[in-house]
Order: C-alpha cells, then sequence, then structure tokens
C-alpha cells in the first residue's frame, strides 16, 4: 500500500456559512415581504445573524440533536435558520404550513420539535395544532409587521439583538442529521426524512454541476418552490455555496408577483412546480414584451411533470429555457435533470421530447426499474416498470424506521413511479404506482393522456383517474379544466387524442370541472378525484 492519504474533512453545512462571508460577503439576499416591500441583506449580515441566532437558542436550552421547527415562507431569516440551526449541531424541521392542522400536529409531535419559529402571519395556523405537540418548549415568532406579542411567544429579532456576532461553532459529524423533511402523506401518515450534513453538502455539489443547475456566482436564484417542502430542493443551499444572490418570494407566489419580482431582480434561476408556471405562461401569453425576462436562462420545472405544451410553450413563444427535473422528499430531493447531452443531434421536435422527459440521473443517483412480475427490465425506452434508486443522498430508511417495505433487500429505494428509461438513461415518468389505470391488466398511463390534453389549445389542466368498470376493472377518466373563456366540446378533446394513443387507451370519458384538486405541494390530487368520480363509470353503464 502507498504511503499518504487524504485529510479527513467533515462535510458540514458550517463550511457553506464561513465561505459565504469569507469570499461573498457583500452578495446580496432580497425578501418580499408580506406588505410587498422588499428588504435587503447580504451573506456577512446572515453570517453574523446566524451566530447570534446560535447564541439565542444555546441559551434557551437548545442542545445538538435537538429539533427546531419552522413554519415559515421564504425569506432571509428563514436561511438563518437553514444555516444556523444545523450548523450548531441542532436539526431543522420545516413544516408544511399548507398541511391541514392535524397534520401539522402529528408531524410536529413525530419529530421532537423543542422549537417552533413561526412567521407573524403564520399564527393562526400554529395556534390551531400548538396543544398537540407534547414536545414543544418554546416558541419563537418572526414579527414581519411590528413588535410581538408576549403572549405568542419570544420575538425572534429582540433574542437576537441580545447575542454576539461571532459563535463557537462546534466541529460535528458528517453523518450527523442537519434537517428533517416530511413527506406529503397522501398515503398514510406522513414519514420524516433524514437529511444528514453529508447528504446535503453532496446533494448540493451534484446540483451545482454545469449540467444540473449549474448556478455560480454571477446567478440570482429564486426558489419559488418552498423552503418548508423538501429543502426548497436545495436551492438555498446551492446559493449558499456558490456564492450566488438569492431572491425570496415570501407569501406572493401568483404569477404577477413573481414575474415583476423576476424582472426587478434579474432573476437568471427560479425553480417551482408546474402549476406556478403555467400560470406565468398564461399572464406571458396574454401580455407578452410586459416583463423583461431577458436574464432567465433556467427555469426548473419538478414536483410533477410537466406537459410538453408548457416546455414548449416558454420556449417558443417567449425564448425562455425550461428545464425538467425529477426528485422526491427521499432523494434530498432531486434525482434527475433532463438536459440535451452535447452528443446527441436533434432536431426541434426531437429536442422537445427529450426535455419533456425527467432527464437523466445526478452524479451518484443509480437507477433501475421493474415491472409487475418483480424482473428488472432493459432501458429500452418502452417498458414500463417501478423506478428504484440507490445513491449517498438517497433515504436508507424514515425517521423511527417506519415504511421499510420502501427498501429492496438490496438496499434500493423503491420510488412509486412507474417510469420507462431509454438507451440513454433518460428517466420518462409515465405514472404514480398508485395512479396508473390498470386495465384488463395491463397498464395506461394517466401522465402521457394529460399531457395530451394539455396540449389542447382552450385546456388549462387535464387530470386523468382511474375509475371503476365492470368489464375492465378499471378505465381512464379525464377531468380537464378549460381556461377562462375558452370552449371546448368533448368530441374535440377526443379528436385530440386521436392518433397518438391506441383505442384501448382513450378515456372512457371526459368530465368537466372548475378546479383540479391538489396536494399541498401542488401535486394533482386523484385520491380525491377517484372518490368523487370513482363510480362514474358504473352509473353511466
Amino acid at each position: 500500500m502507498l504511503a499518504g492519504r487524504m485529510m479527513d474533512f467533515p462535510l458540514t453545512v458550517t463550511h457553506f456559512l464561513d465561505r459565504a462571508k469569507s469570499l461573498f460577503g457583500g452578495v446580496e439576499v432580497v425578501s418580499r415581504n408580506p406588505d410587498r416591500s422588499l428588504s435587503r441583506t447580504t451573506y456577512a449580515d446572515i453570517y453574523r445573524r446566524s451566530a447570534r441566532l446560535a447564541h439565542a437558542l444555546t441559551r434557551l436550552g437548545v442542545a445538538p440533536g435537538d429539533r427546531i421547527g419552522t413554519l415559515c415562507w421564504n425569506h432571509a431569516r428563514h436561511l438563518e435558520l437553514y444555516l444556523a440551526v444545523p450548523a450548531m449541531g441542532a436539526v431543522v424541521h420545516t413544516l408544511n404550513l399548507r398541511l391541514h392542522p392535524r397534520e401539522l400536529g402529528y408531524i410536529a409531535n413525530h419529530a421532537g420539535d423543542r422549537v417552533i419559529v413561526v412567521d407573524r402571519s403564520l399564527l393562526k395556523l400554529f395556534r390551531a395544532f400548538k396543544d398537540a405537540v407534547k414536545t414543544l418548549e418554546r416558541v419563537i415568532v418572526i414579527g414581519d409587521d411590528g413588535e410581538v406579542e408576549e403572549a405568542d411567544g419570544l420575538d425572534y429579532e429582540k433574542l437576537l439583538a441580545a447575542e454576539a456576532d461571532a459563535f463557537p461553532w462546534p466541529k460535528l459529524d458528517e453523518q450527523a442529521a442537519a434537517m428533517i423533511c416530511y413527506t406529503s402523506g397522501t398515503t398514510g401518515d406522513p414519514k420524516g426524512v433524514i437529511y444528514t450534513h453529508r447528504s446535503i453538502v453532496l446533494h448540493t455539489l451534484a446540483c451545482a454541476m454545469a449540467s444540473v443547475t449549474g448556478v455560480r456566482d454571477s446567478d440570482t436564484v429564486l426558489p419559488v418552490v418552498p423552503m418548508f417542502h423538501a429543502s426548497a430542493w436545495g436551492l438555498p443551499y446551492v446559493a449558499v455555496a456558490t456564492g450566488a444572490k438569492q431572491v425570496m418570494p415570501g407569501p406572493h407566489l401568483d404569477p404577477a408577483s413573481l414575474l415583476e419580482l423576476m424582472a426587478a431582480e434579474k432573476v437568471t434561476v427560479a425553480g417551482g412546480v408546474p402549476t406556478i408556471w403555467l400560470g406565468m405562461l398564461a399572464m406571458l401569453d396574454q401580455s407578452p414584451g410586459k416583463w423583461d425576462l431577458s436574464s432567465m436562462r433556467a427555469m426548473l420545472i419538478g414536483g410533477s411533470a410537466a406537459p410538453p405544451s408548457l416546455i414548449d410553450g416558454f420556449w417558443r413563444r417567449h425564448n425562455l429555457r425550461v428545464v425538467h427535473a425529477w426528485g422526491m422528499t427521499e432523494l434530498s430531493p432531486v434525482g434527475t435533470m433532463a438536459h440535451v447531452k452535447a452528443t446527441m443531434k436533434l432536431d426541434e421536435e426531437a429536442d422537445l421530447a427529450v426535455r419533456s422527459t425527467q432527464g437523466y440521473p445526478l452524479l451518484f443517483v443509480e437507477q433501475r426499474h421493474r415491472g409487475e412480475d418483480g424482473e428488472l427490465l432493459p432501458w429500452d425506452g418502452e417498458k414500463m416498470g417501478e423506478l428504484e434508486v440507490r445513491g449517498p443522498w438517497v433515504a436508507a430508511s424514515y425517521l423511527g424506521d417506519e415504511g421499510a417495505d420502501r427498501w429492496t433487500e438490496d438496499g434500493w429505494f423503491k420510488t412509486g413511479d412507474v417510469v420507462t428509461i431509454d438507451a440513454e438513461g433518460y428517466v420518462r415518468i409515465t405514472d404514480r404506482s398508485k395512479d396508473v389505470v390498470k386495465s384488463g391488466g395491463e397498464w395506461i398511463s394517466s401522465v402521457a393522456l394529460e399531457n395530451a390534453l394539455m396540449a389542447h389549445p382552450a385546456v388549462l389542466e387535464a387530470a386523468v383517474f382511474a375509475a371503476k368498470h365492470t368489464k375492465w376493472g378499471e378505465r381512464p377518466l379525464a377531468a380537464v379544466v378549460l381556461k377562462p373563456g375558452q370552449e371546448a366540446t368533448k368530441e374535440s378533446l377526443y379528436g385530440q387524442l386521436e392518433g397518438q394513443f391506441t383505442k384501448f387507451w382513450m378515456p372512457d370519458d371526459i368530465v368537466f370541472i372548475e378546479q383540479i384538486p391538489r396536494t399541498s405541494t401542488g401535486k394533482f390530487l386523484k385520491t380525491k378525484l377517484r372518490e368523487q368520480y370513482g363510480d362514474y363509470l358504473l352509473k353511466q353503464a
């Protein structure tokens, strides 16, 4: 064996904090406040305030490993919690403010939150579940529009004002917990996923690669995806690590507010779910040229499959490049990104087809898929099977070792997504395993049908789901939301599908509804549609 070895240098969030202060101290972090005004700070200020926050939490009795819950919008103070809490050895636990109070109470209690930091504007929601959190000892309130009432909890700013600007950050084990994020709980109770310092650092480095987000210090990053969901896809950490300017939208996530912010701050990279971008595309189509988005180089879309018509619409009509991604809370959360490889010489149609996939895996993420019979499938772009993944930022278990059946005997995570994988490694999600329509022993992709329906000029959104059928067991049923002021007949929508799908795949009926129900993270809630329309075909028979 050769003599000599590398330093044992721990991969911890603390290094992000130190690096931002030392190398990018003057870079801005901009937050939009509830009153729509803008607050500006810098990484140097965030470092000082993070040190003060660590002192304050220590004085309140917070010890290494303790969980600190956050019930906050995207803003600079939430970023301070993202950095200071893990760096002091505690664990930041983001609470999804779009969940029902019953679920929030369960999650905060399950995680064992000792302290919860809450935005003043969210106090009403917090009070609705506070008593369910038996582990809760302290409440800290971020008072966006004035001083905090003593009865509500401790005032965040007053706590920080009494502390010093430097903190003796401890030496941490890179395998120690840094953050807890919970799954959405669409099937059963939400489950906690523990992100370690090591997993966050490696995920951040991979996401910063040119073949993923390509974020660098010349960028301005807008995380539209909430910081209370799956670490905002890691974008806040990527920006801190690379020294990029950050723009935080606060509670204002309507398309007009976001477009205004993107134009004013010259945003270059933004990330959000398809529903956000669908609204923006509609506004850009209505008022082309109203917002100067010439600085934008990458619009990251994930959370659920984006229809090709959305990707194509931004590119053809507004010269804006959408980058499709896939991930899960259990993957910290990014797993794939849909960039076109340099070796692929494609025409426009083929280029769009590739960009409409979920992409190929990030460095260190491995993938495979297996059919209903349990056999591993070839990467031929045709055979559908459940996607399984493994890697250094893929969860090996849930908090409390719940849901052990989500892992294979040889340690791969079963994602629950039904996919095809082509010879180049590109993943195309055809469904969630719980959403795929199983008709007469065959699988029908609801996502493919949805994408085709949403390509119709009058369709805003479409959801395809399984309805009960006396002969076939299940058949596809489509629920369609039309754009305001637009009209379409069932016949025209079927005409949209004809020629693209075999007759067996065609929905048995199309129902027009005003709004498609959604999960807390903006995905279509097909369980609700099945509750409402699951017997629809039986009644029509």
